[in-house]
């Protein structure tokens, strides 16, 4: 009788093929197609299996052909976060004080959760007048952050808006700017941080760059990025909304995160540097043309 009982058992949790491409709902209960359940949360859309493949591949190949598509990069991110990497990352945050306490207050970070003309009135060193002083410089506000869509649980689907809208927190901290060799690094540190495959796939764009910034990207950057992406704490866990009259540095020090090396200034270098080299040919091919011509 055991014997039978334990090859009914077998019978009973051995996969189907039907269900290889079905994705389970909140209620564990597989769909397909042709049957698929009710959203989980608004704005949920749930996806099976080959779905889910077909809109990472898809938006993995939209975002190299177009790098503006931010919504094919967050596509990209949620395809690719489940059902393993998110989970990951919701389980950091259940294991540190700090992540429970955010993953129960659920707080969002907008324009609207944010008085942005206090945080320009903080002090210049605090996190809030940083994170003010970096969506001012670089023209970008809260607001820019897309909706989760295709993340199946809820608590899941806010651990990625939640490190959704803290990026440009991690831009502030960091120090990064947003133009190429800024914004990849920042994805290599997040990768290194939390593992999350659509920050290690958007290293692919380094070879768009031009020769100067893959030298500068390689030889520094991401060596930078990945020792510190693994040495810090998870920066998911920062409460920012209580941390804003904070001084930068110390929160630094307290993450373990090192200043990067000013990427502004090193590009401004190259520029001085081309312009000099631009000027000694134009002069040496003015003085050739005048000798030539006596």
């Amino acid at each position: 009788m055991s014997i039978s009982l334990s090859k009914t058992a077998r019978r009973a949790t051995r996969i189907q093929p039907a269900h290889l491409f079905a994705c389970p709902t909140a209620h564990n209960q597989p769909f397909s197609v042709l049957r698929r359940p009710p959203p989980n949360y608004p704005g949920h859309v749930p996806l099976t299996m080959i779905e889910r493949v077909g809109l990472a591949v898809g938006s993995a190949v939209g975002s190299m052909v177009n790098h503006h598509r931010h919504d094919l990069v967050a596509s990209l991110g949620e395809a690719t976060a489940s059902p393993y990497f998110i989970s990951r990352l919701r389980r950091a945050m259940l294991s540190n004080p700090t992540g429970r306490r955010i993953l129960r207050d659920r707080p969002r970070i907008t324009s609207k959760t944010l008085s942005l003309d206090y945080l320009r009135t903080l002090p210049e060193d605090t996190i809030g007048r940083t994170y003010a002083a970096w969506l001012d410089r670089e023209g970008v506000t809260p607001d820019t952050r897309d909706q989760v869509r295709y993340i199946d649980d809820p608590e899941e689907a806010y651990v990625m808006q939640r490190y959704r809208e803290s990026h440009d927190f991690y831009h502030a901290v960091t120090g990064l700017p947003v133009f190429a060799e800024g914004e990849i690094a920042l994805k290599a540190f997040e990768f290194a941080n939390t593992l999350l495959p659509m920050t290690a796939l958007s290293l692919a764009a380094v070879v768009r760059m031009q020769k100067d910034q893959r030298t500068r990207f390689w030889d520094t950057y991401l060596p930078w990025a990945v020792t510190n992406g693994l040495k810090s704490d998870e920066v998911i866990n920062v409460y920012w909304e209580e941390v804003l009259e904070k001084d930068v540095g110390d929160l630094r020090r307290e993450l373990g995160i090192s200043i990067p090396p000013d990427l502004r200034e090193a590009r401004r270098i190259m520029r001085e540097k081309k312009k000099a080299e631009k000027a000694v040919k134009e002069t040496k091919a003015t003085v050739g043309d005048a000798w030539r011509t006596n």
